[in-house]
């Protein structure tokens, strides 16, 4: 049985609400172990059509990337008559993703179960590395949380492009509606409708809000009562289409203070984190066959010290 939230951390030293040493000392996959063989065949059991729909974004949609990262460099050339190679050059920030244990830690540099940011620039230790994930793969229930069109049913004034802070209510009231059961080990991912208006938008208007030194978009609610219904409920993995999973504005007044969950979700639960990854045929597909539960498969790189990796993730109904 693992502690709750309200238990959390184990030891005083530990940074608030972290869950080190939970599976160990040397743990590296945190809330992955959630993913037992026993759930990954109780998962497969959820494939009943066969349709199978790919989870990411084309390398190349962040045509403007946040926060001062590179976008896609692609090149095709020959290495002999009819012959042809790629060469890519990416950030792993700039389309969909997972970020690792490695991406984001605690304000005094400590990183899932205790790795600091010193050893990570000694280059001398690839722990917490994206290769971790990549051994076994990311398999299992896959859940769908459709916020963009629960808000259109329910005549929300809704913009994707907003500060608009998901609350855990809402994601009740979605489940209830869709008749889902929470279980632990699924894989939650939240559509907030993010990717679907950053396609729609003009460039010339798109090169404009993303120049803008305010940057904002919708997700979860940034709080404690967020983060201890994801701890409690078990989840193994979250993602969401928009660029953080939570909501996040750069430009909130002295009146109300930004509750970034980023650290503790990464560093302290050891719980991975899916960006912009690419929800809009899995939810048409998912209302088509009015259900909400999937099997889902992601290999992320195979790269020894990675910080993020293309999810190379796959739902199948």
């Amino acid at each position: 049985m693992l502690p709750r939230f309200r238990d959390l951390p184990l030891d005083p030293s530990h940074p608030p609400h972290s869950a080190w040493f939970v599976w160990g000392k040397d743990d590296q996959l945190g809330c992955l172990n959630h993913l037992t063989p026993e759930r990954i065949i109780a998962a497969s059991k959820l494939i009943q059509t066969g349709v199978s729909i790919g989870l990411n974004w084309e390398l190349h949609q962040m045509k403007v990337p946040p926060f001062y990262r590179t976008g896609l460099k692609h090149e095709i050339f020959h290495i002999g008559e009819f012959v042809n190679d790629d060469k890519i050059e990416i950030n792993t920030q700039t389309s969909s993703q997972w970020d690792s244990f490695r991406h984001w830690s605690f304000p005094d540099g400590r990183f899932y179960n205790g790795f600091t940011q010193e050893e990570l620039y000694s280059f001398e230790s690839s722990r917490n590395g994206i290769h971790e994930w990549a051994k076994k793969g990311i398999v299992g229930r896959g859940v769908l949380i459709d916020y963009y069109s629960y808000a259109k049913e329910i005549g929300l004034d809704y913009e994707p492009w907003s500060y608009h802070r998901i609350s855990i209510a809402d994601i009740k009231a979605i489940a209830e509606r869709r008749e889902i059961i929470f279980q632990v080990g699924d894989i939650l991912l939240l559509r907030t409708g993010f990717l679907s208006r950053y396609e729609s938008l003009p460039h010339e208007e798109l090169v404009n809000k993303m120049a803008q030194p305010e940057y904002y978009y919708p997700g979860l609610d940034g709080s404690l009562e967020s983060l201890e219904w994801l701890w409690d409920t078990g989840f193994a993995a979250v993602a969401g289409d928009n660029p953080g999973f939570e909501a996040w504005s750069a430009g909130l007044g002295e009146s109300e203070e930004q509750f970034r969950m980023h650290e503790t979700i990464l560093s302290g639960f050891g719980l991975p984190i899916g960006e912009l990854f690419d929800l809009e045929d899995l939810a048409d597909e998912c209302k088509k066959q009015n259900r909400w539960t999937f099997f889902i498969t992601s290999e992320p790189l195979n790269l020894v010290g990675g910080v993020g990796s293309p999810p190379n993730a796959v739902a199948i109904l």
